[in-house]
């Protein structure tokens, strides 16, 4: 099996062999359909949601086909997949995977799983953030906690089969506080009620943090990153501010069930250039966002690894029960 770090030295070196010399773009791909749809269990300005709409801007530079993305909310993404499921599996219909979609069919029984669905291509790795309103009264970590001690404190994250709400009740554990978590189907309600004050903080990302983050109305406070964002260099680890925690997302897509060999061939050619595109590479650097390309069969198996590990951490933390 080749590793996680393998795969990002053969996405590394991908890029680095499209990206130089610089030549001419060719023509996009021929592809079969002229308008493809891309899922996103996420609310308008979540994480999935900014991922879609700024990589389908770029996206028909390499695959010549107009794509629109689709908010298909509710049950904690259970809807979307079942929307996935039951499409034909004729490469005109994607889904934003997310460990979201794990985490559901994990935590509980919708109609239709990941099982029922066929990873495609993994695009990203992605940072999970915690911050709080800029004019509020936390300003490191180690302030929010000691809140949560003293008074308990109300903490935010998207619905609770997302790894957003995870990281944070690994926080609380490693922290040994009790705080009150809420769930919120999407990044944009969470943001919301952090900036109002009803929450002390949030977990989320840089994408959907981008616009609240350049007004100077949100203050990031720790990355669950192993290591500082090169981006954001200032801001400390979790596990710099004194709580052994690292989580970290990955970014990619899945199909229905049966996917056509040709259409799979398509998206493995053109999500590496996409990702060497220099006119993309800025903006999804500025989101801090990691290239992680892994093609449709090494990702099926990633996929069922990572579900294996999730299953048992959830088996061994209590929260699947049977």
């Amino acid at each position: 099996m080749v590793s996680r770090r393998e795969f990002g030295r053969l996405t590394a070196a991908a890029i680095g062999a499209v990206a130089l010399p610089p030549i001419s773009r060719a023509a996009p791909m021929a592809y079969p359909h002229k308008v493809v749809t891309l899922i996103t269990h996420s609310s308008p300005g979540g994480g999935s949601d900014v991922f879609l709409r700024e990589m389908s801007k770029h996206l028909g530079r390499y695959i010549d086909a107009t794509f629109v993305v689709e908010n298909v909310q509710g049950g904690s993404g259970a809807r979307a997949i079942s929307r996935l499921a039951t499409a034909k599996p004729d490469g005109s219909v994607f889904y934003a995977t997310t460990p979201t979609y794990i985490f559901t069919s994990l935590l509980s029984k919708p109609q239709h799983s990941f099982r029922d669905v066929q990873p495609l291509v993994n695009v990203f790795s992605d940072a999970e953030v915690v911050y709080t309103r800029a004019d509020g009264p936390f300003k490191t970590l180690a302030d929010v906690i000691a809140h949560a001690k003293e008074k308990r404190g109300r903490w935010g994250a998207a619905n609770p089969a997302s790894l957003e709400r995870q990281a944070a009740e690994r926080l609380k554990a490693a922290a040994g506080v009790n705080a009150a978590i809420v769930s919120h189907e999407g990044g944009g309600d969470l943001m919301i009620n952090v900036l109002n004050g009803t929450l002390d903080i949030g977990v989320g990302e840089i994408p959907e943090l981008r616009a609240q983050l350049e007004a100077k109305k949100v203050r990031l406070l720790a990355v669950f990153n192993a290591q500082r964002l090169p981006t954001q260099p200032d801001i400390p680890t979790v596990r710099e501010s004194g709580f052994d925690v690292v989580v970290q997302k990955f970014r990619g897509l899945a199909g229905p069930k049966g996917l056509p060999a040709d259409v799979i061939g398509i998206w493995e050619k053109a999500i590496p250039q996409l990702l060497a595109d220099a006119e993309y590479r800025r903006i999804y650097a500025a989101e801090s966002l990691v290239p992680d390309f892994i093609p449709q069969a090494p990702y099926a198996t990633f996929i069922t690894d990572f579900a294996q590990s999730s299953e048992t951490f959830f088996r061994e933390t209590g929260v699947i029960k049977n």
